[in-house]
């Protein structure tokens, strides 16, 4: 197939394109201080007046993350205890206080919120060894307390599969870690993580300085479907009931076999790996292959939240220029390094505006016509109960499926005189296209 390229842009006819909705189970939490008043419950008379602890807060987009946190803090100081809150997220922020103190704040968890002081220190201490050699680290702020209490979502990984993967135990391990016991456990590959990581937790666990710590799990809406305190002698146990209620509930695209998937948004707060490959099949990591994998995929713009870290946009095919020129590459490459799976941080060809950039993926996807190429549209991978189909996706494999229903009649894709989608707002330009090649 041949195109055109006229006046900068593609000369190529786009597929019509249908809104379709897709039904979820969507159970939901009661309100999240009573659920967490009504949990928190099992730490009566584990606490003595008194008692610092040590609450874990990432940077992974938990929902409802500021309004848990003070829920647990005020119920940590109803006991007595004096809790204070570490950010516990790796090398993300730039693996600076300040950095990950910024990411918190981005999700509403500031000290002033939470009426409780924060440490943000990167020091580390190795507390020891694993039986396989793994040196284990912890953060020295919140070593200094009398417990560790993370609060974290339990989902399934984006570059690994176990019977633990997101939640509690890669908190302990990885988010306590900082950047020192991230970069450590990162450079033994992502391969090896299903059993560095309930063996390090177990390391943890075993020093008596985990209190237990609070785990959600989201429904399809990334609305909190449950909240969950564990105690520590229960967290490797349930780990993998609580992981199972995740996946079950997970949402996906509904169709196997795309030519092209466009995504509106990619950042940490959508998922670690900027968007979730669990959704878009397309996996950063060699050990994981996925036959969903789309013949292209298009990256849009990036989220306000995940403050310039474009980590993962190394697996789309195609971008624009409103993704490259809000790229903070020191928190982008920072991450991307941390994990050693340097494809993520790549930069893929970009097209000045989004007309351009969908053009360019269908072009290039071999033995597809555009006018009927199988092409999905999704706000993000965290968003997907409602989507753009096109036609002959949706008469080949939508149409009369249950669980689906079309939301209006196939129209074209809407766009600006200036070729940007009229539904996606285009961000202000932070960095100049000088800029585009990384940190002077």
């Amino acid at each position: 197939m041949a195109f055109t390229v006229v006046a900068g842009g593609l000369d190529l006819p786009l597929p019509a394109v249908r809104r379709v909705r897709q039904r979820f189970d969507v159970r939901r939490e009661v309100p999240v201080r009573e659920a967490v008043a009504r949990e928190m419950k099992v730490f009566d008379g584990r606490i003595r007046p008194g008692q610092t602890v040590a609450v874990g807060v990432g940077s992974r987009g938990v929902a409802r993350i500021a309004e848990i946190t003070r829920a647990v803090v005020d119920e940590l100081e109803a006991r007595g205890a004096k809790p204070y809150i570490v950010p516990a997220m790796g090398s993300h922020g730039g693996a600076t206080p300040e950095g990950q103190m910024e990411v918190l704040a981005g999700y509403g968890v500031t000290p002033e919120a939470m009426g409780v002081p924060f440490r943000a220190e990167m020091d580390t201490v190795q507390i020891g060894v694993t039986p396989d050699g793994f040196p284990v680290h912890q953060s020295k702020a919140a070593l200094e307390a009398d417990y560790l209490f993370p609060i974290n979502r339990v989902k399934v990984h984006t570059d690994f599969h176990g019977p633990i993967e997101s939640g509690l135990c890669k908190m302990l391990v990885i988010g306590y870690g900082k950047h020192t016991g991230a970069a450590l456990i990162h450079k033994r590959g992502f391969d090896t993580f299903h059993e560095t990581i309930p063996a390090a937790a177990r390391l943890i666990l075993d020093t008596g300085k985990v209190l237990g710590g609070i785990a959600t799990v989201e429904n399809a809406r990334d609305e909190v479907a449950r909240i969950e305190a564990v105690p520590a002698e229960r967290i490797l146990a349930r780990e993998p009931e609580l992981l199972q209620m995740s996946r079950d509930l997970m949402a996906t695209i509904p169709f196997d076999r795309i030519d092209v998937l466009v995504v509106d948004y990619l950042g940490k707060d959508i998922s670690g790996a900027g968007m979730d490959p669990n959704v878009t099949g397309r996996y950063s990591v060699r050990h994981i292959q996925d036959p969903r994998n789309p013949k292209k995929l298009v990256v849009l713009r990036l989220t306000e939240r995940t403050h310039g870290n474009a980590c993962g946009l190394g697996m789309a095919d195609v971008t624009t220029r409103a993704v490259v020129e809000n790229i903070d590459y020191q928190k982008y490459w920072t991450n991307i390094i941390t994990s050693t799976e340097l494809g993520g941080g790549k930069t893929p060809i970009w097209m000045m505006n989004d007309r351009d950039a969908i053009a360019l993926a269908i072009a290039t996807a071999n033995r597809v016509e555009p006018a009927t190429a199988r092409l999905v549209r999704i706000e993000s991978t965290l968003h997907l109960e409602e989507m753009w189909v096109s036609e002959s996706l949706w008469q080949s494999e939508g149409r009369g499926r249950a669980g689906l229903e079309p939301l209006s009649d196939p129209q074209p894709m809407a766009f600006t005189a200036e070729g940007h989608l009229a539904d996606l707002p285009l961000p202000a330009f932070r960095h100049g296209l000088a800029a585009w090649a990384g940190v002077r």
